[in-house]
């Protein structure tokens, strides 16, 4: 009995033990592993992993580099870390400034391969600028007719009875009843007979006066809406007719009617309106830095909302001259042949124009090399002089606007990669290696995006090394150093000069209590030794006038006496 008790008891001390005893120590023995690092740390035996990496890689480098701020936020640090101020981390910065000449920097190969920074040589390359836009295809306004009453009458008869209907030119769309055609029509009979008697007759006077009332008449009916077709037929059956055919003018569709049978009409009202769909206008609006590098006959690809992955091709036609002033945009109008019918008004269409860039003065299209071209309609062309198939004018070679028959005038322009350069605003620069290790800041003027890279028309020279990586960092030591750079270009400050303006930071322990300060009066002064606090300065009492008038004395500089102190306010007091 009493061995059971004692085993119970050493299994309970046994696992109060454990629950209490063992955690206990493992405490006590993490805070002393905690309190024996801090010790090796403050006595120098253990370093940060990152700047012993960094040591056991290159001294050299450790040695001669510092750590700045990206903003310039507080003044360089020799241990790499968090900026105090924006909590941006602290990036290397190189050393050898002293061989700065204003305008560019001096990197040693260790700072460079710690910075990172990496050049790319500028490259002249053939390409084009792609400009993307989308626009809405409309009607060709060339190709758009309205047939109205000449005459007032009732319609008897429609043919074309409903929108969309395709005819040919001279087909007959409907049938008019006017009496009052009818009249004019008995007029111009009565006047040919009136001209056939008159011919056998003597009287020359006559003859002449009944030709020109038959001239009259048929003049009277072509204004009443009749073709000289249709007049030719009335003189030949010699008998009038009140119903009238009305004609198609020209071959397209019928987009609109007006007018349903048995309606009546007035002089003016339209009746049809049709349209030459075989080729329609798309309308786009570019910026205008886009629409200065289109001309007249460049192609355009379309892709339609309604027909993804289909793909058809037109010309510029027009481009407007005025910038718009709400929009801030060009209209450009492409011609878009429809001989197919597959392009819809109405319908929007996402618009592809590649236009070579560096041929400012001619430009090279395969399809229009050594080829006429129409001057209102740029998708109408030939191989030889000839005239246009809509419009009848007389076509000019393709070479009139700006096109080259010769495919090597092609020139390139100067590309380099999107992050080689550094811009701000309207301002933009890059930075160019003309030694191993000398980068020097230049302005440069950006032209459009192509492809990875982005076009500079004016700043660098071919063959140049450029910054692509690290750029931002030769940006930062440029401004610490007093040279131009992106943020402030107007800085020339030597670095002479910046070493000996750099500013100390103030700890708050440092700062002299509030109170008053002692002052070391100077040669010429006899300025009080005692300062007051800020607002204990009496103003100035106004001194006699010679005119009647109070005039602020001031004594000269060295002679101004700052007055006492003023006497603290009594508790609760005003």
């Amino acid at each position: 009995m009493v061995r059971q008790e004692r085993k119970a008891l050493r299994d309970a001390f046994r696992w109060w033990f454990k629950l209490f005893v063992q955690p206990l120590l493992f405490l006590v023995f993490l805070m002393m592993s905690f309190v024996v690092l801090g010790l090796l740390q403050q006595v120098g035996l253990l370093t940060d992993s990152e700047a012993l990496v960094t040591t056991g890689a290159d001294n050299n480098t450790s040695a001669s580099t510092s750590y700045i701020c990206p903003m310039m936020c507080t003044p360089p640090s020799a241990k790499p870390g968090r900026c105090p101020v924006c909590a941006m981390e602290l990036v290397p910065a190189t050393s050898g400034t002293d061989q700065s000449d204003g305008r560019s920097i001096v990197i040693d190969p260790a700072a460079r391969r710690v910075a990172g920074i990496e050049t790319v040589k500028v490259e002249s390359v053939l390409a084009n600028h792609v400009i993307e836009s989308i626009g809405k295809l409309d009607y060709d306004e060339s190709g758009r007719k309205t047939l109205a009453a000449y005459v007032d009458g009732r319609i008897e008869k429609l043919y074309a009875d409903y929108a969309g209907v395709k005819v040919t030119e001279k087909d007959t769309l409907a049938v008019l009843y006017s009496p009052k055609l009818y009249s004019a029509q008995v007029e111009l009979l009565i006047a040919l007979r009136a001209k056939e008697k008159s011919q056998s007759g003597t009287l020359s006077r006559v003859a002449a006066v009944n030709e020109n009332l038959e001239q009259s008449a048929r003049q009277r009916l072509t204004e009443l809406g009749m073709t000289k077709n249709q007049i030719d037929a009335i003189e030949q059956n010699g008998r009038a007719d009140s119903r009238l055919a009305l004609l198609a003018p020209t071959s397209g569709t019928v987009v609109k009617k007006g007018v349903v049978e048995g309606q009546y009409v007035s002089e003016g009202d339209t009746i049809y309106e049709l349209a030459d769909l075989s080729s329609v206008w798309l309308m786009l609006e570019l910026f205008p830095e886009d629409a200065a590098l289109v001309r007249y006959g460049v192609r355009v690809k379309t892709e339609l909302q309604s027909l993804p992955g289909q793909y058809f091709e037109g010309r510029v036609a027009f481009i407007d001259p005025i910038v718009d002033p709400k929009t801030r945009t060009v209209g450009v109008r492409v011609v878009m042949p429809n001989p197919d019918g597959f392009l819809r008004i109405g319908d929007f269409a996402t618009a592809t124009i590649e236009v070579p860039l560096g041929s400012t003065d001619a430009m090279y299209d395969p399809e229009l090399a050594g080829r006429w071209i129409s001057p209102r309609h740029p998708h109408i062309t030939s191989d030889e002089p000839g005239t246009c198939s809509i419009c009848s004018m007389p076509l000019v070679p393709a070479t009139s606007f700006g096109f080259t028959d010769d495919p090597s005038s092609k020139n390139g322009v100067l590309v380099v990669p999107r992050d080689a350069v550094l811009s701000a605003g309207s301002k933009s620069v890059v930075y160019v290696e003309t030694e191993p290790g000398h980068f020097e800041i230049r302005n440069v003027i950006l032209g459009p995006v192509v492809n990875s890279g982005i076009v500079i028309a004016d700043g660098i020279k071919e063959g140049e090394e450029v910054a692509r990586k690290g750029n931002f960092l030769i940006d930062s030591q440029m401004q610490l150093v007093g040279n131009p750079s992106l943020i402030d270009p107007t800085i020339a400050t030597s670095v002479a000069e910046v070493s000996k303006t750099l500013v100390k930071p103030i700890e708050l322990g440092e700062l002299p209590p509030i109170g008053p300060m002692t002052m070391a009066p100077s040669d010429n002064s006899d300025i009080d030794s005692s300062i007051p606090p800020i607002g204990a300065m009496k103003n100035p009492e106004p001194a006699p006038s010679t005119h009647g008038e109070d005039v602020l004395s001031i004594p000269p500089a060295g002679r101004m006496k700052l007055a006492e102190p003023l006497a603290p306010l009594p508790e609760g007091g005003q």
